[in-house]
């Protein structure tokens, strides 16, 4: 074993716009978190991933940087910032930043000059091309709907974005474009912060032909010239070389369209790039004539084939990253188990006993400790996400997919469902703000919040609380060998960890149903259930147990 802190760590990922507001103006800030440190000490977390804090005009929610070194005005100061860090080191607490450097915002100081001439010293710091055949230089499709390319009328020339036209696609081809953002996060490292979540890092090298796509819709598919571009592993392991070696820190980046062959590059333990990877298998399983929008649970059996074709693929060459939810993703009991008044806590917890046993390192996003659910708006004009609005008026204004069916989708798969505020009493908007909340609310804040949950010992949250001191407790979660179980079972997810003569046993119930499990062991000593008086190969609607027992 390889022991090391980020690997026996559980991440509690914050959207700090959704969080705690301090100042009543509806929005989330930095001193909120501070408020709220003490509760997260309690769940007994280790880490906080923050999502971008830094200056930004929000056109994607703060995914859009104008300036990596300052925060943003509705957040708070540099000095809150500062407190912040101090305040959660003095409960052994890390801070993880969010890094976005494929692209900026288009109001960063580096695209406002580059935007000005063609020799203008930024201009290389993006990706700027000719018009071809008086149109875009290429077919390629925007992330977030429309074409992938923006005209610039003074420099008759289009700027790349593979997200909105206000995030122009940072040239990392142009090594002082490197040696900037090394020296950004360089001077975080040195302020204190202990990590990174890279966003989309896996897209900041481009194919420099940049060659026309598949289509698919209106526009050409850009994945196969972006995603883990001809110098991507490169680049990681320069920043790794000038930056990140130097530090005791965690790193995770988010590899969209990652191969499990690409993801031993990324996070290779021998690899000196990164720590490890979010893959998407998991919350990406389905889509077809629309996308990623549908409103169709995974089967089973199909989402345990890609838990464990990671689990096993990674074992010994790389580490993994475990999740259900966060920021881009409907809420996890939503989406994976059963949010109805009968089943949202039992199931919530069995999909927390479901990934916090697997092997690697677990992360919650704010509000699924309780057991939030998706927001279930009716109202188009109640979502904030750009992806949603720009899908909708595609989809249905112009593609002409009916209007109540798309509000199917963005109801189940929508990202503005893990974006409304976290729930934290029965109060005036939850407690989250005295103002106007910059989202509605889910309307079961009454019946789903904190202050209900903390003192009440069967609740999600005290569930939390002790899968988190298993874990830092028993190495078998951490470093346990990793075997399915039940592979066909279309109701029960199955498996066990092993290491030396420590064996535990989990099964889940993934249904409403009583089923009937052959993996429960004879005569092993149940450590932890959602259920009393559990241990029967009867399994009760959505019970999960975990048996452990001593092997010779």
């Amino acid at each position: 074993m390889n022991k090391t802190w980020w690997k026996e760590a559980v991440v509690y990922q914050i959207y700090p716009r959704s969080f705690c507001d301090s100042n009543g103006d509806g929005i989330g800030d930095i001193q909120g978190i501070i408020s709220k440190l003490d509760y997260l000490k309690r769940l007994g977390i280790d880490i906080i991933w923050l999502s971008p804090i830094y200056q930004s005009p929000n056109d994607d929610n703060g995914y859009d940087i104008s300036d990596y070194q300052d925060i943003m005005k509705e957040f708070g100061t540099m000095n809150d910032f500062d407190e912040l860090l101090e305040e959660a080191h003095k409960r052994n607490i890390r801070i993880v930043m969010d890094l976005v450097v494929n692209h900026t915002s288009d109001e960063h100081k580096w695209f406002v000059e580059s935007k000005k001439s063609k020799d203008n010293p930024y201009r290389d710091y993006y990706i700027w091309k000719d018009p071809k055949d008086g149109k875009e230089p290429n077919n390629w499709g925007s992330w977030f709907g429309g074409p992938a390319w923006e005209y610039d009328q003074e420099t008759n020339m289009y700027y790349l974005h593979i997200f909105s036209k206000k995030q122009p696609d940072l040239n990392w081809d142009n090594e002082k474009v490197r040696e900037e953002v090394f020296d950004m996060m360089t001077w975080w490292l040195d302020r204190g912060v202990d990590g990174f979540r890279m966003d989309v890092i896996s897209l900041i090298s481009k194919e420099p032909e940049l060659p026309d796509g598949e289509v698919m819709g209106r526009f050409g598919d850009l994945v196969p010239f972006c995603a883990h571009g001809p110098k991507v592993h490169e680049y990681l392991k320069e920043m790794n070389q000038k930056v990140l070696s130097k530090f005791d820190i965690m790193t995770v980046g988010e590899a969209a369209c990652v191969t499990l062959e690409e993801a031993k590059k990324y996070a290779g333990f021998d690899r000196n790039e990164l720590d490890m990877v979010f893959q998407f298998e998991h919350v990406e399983t389905r889509g077809g004539d629309y996308g990623k929008w549908d409103d169709k649970p995974t089967p089973l059996v199909e989402l345990k084939e890609i838990f464990d074709k990671w689990e096993s693929g990674l074992e010994g060459i790389a580490w993994n990253s475990l999740f259900w939810s966060n920021h881009d993703q409907p809420r996890a009991v939503s989406r994976f188990g059963n949010d109805s008044p009968e089943f949202r806590e039992i199931s919530s917890k069995m999909l927390g006993t479901c990934l916090h046993f697997m092997k690697g390192t677990p992360y919650i996003y704010q509000g699924e400790e309780l057991g939030m659910t998706n927001a279930n708006f009716n109202q188009l004009e109640q979502y904030r996400d750009l992806e949603a609005i720009n899908s909708y008026h595609e989809l249905v204004v112009q593609g002409g997919l009916a209007p109540e069916k798309m509000m199917d989708f963005l109801k189940y798969r929508g990202r503005d469902n893990a974006r409304t505020p976290m729930q934290w009493d029965d109060n005036t908007n939850a407690g989250f703000t005295s103002g106007t909340p910059w989202i509605d609310l889910n309307s079961n804040y009454t019946e789903i919040n904190a202050k209900i949950q903390l003192n009440n010992k069967k609740s999600v949250y005290n569930y939390y609380r002790e899968l988190i001191r298993l874990r830092h407790e028993k190495d078998v979660i951490v470093y346990g060998s990793f075997h399915m179980l039940l592979k066909e079972d279309p109701s029960i997810f199955a498996y066990e960890r092993v290491l030396n003569k420590q064996k535990l046993t989990v099964v889940c119930n993934f249904t409403e149903h009583h089923v009937n499990c052959d993996a429960v062991p004879e005569g092993a000593k149940v450590l932890v259930s959602n259920y009393d008086n559990s241990g029967n190969k009867l399994l009760k609607p959505y019970e999960a147990v975990v048996f452990e027992e001593i092997i010779s």
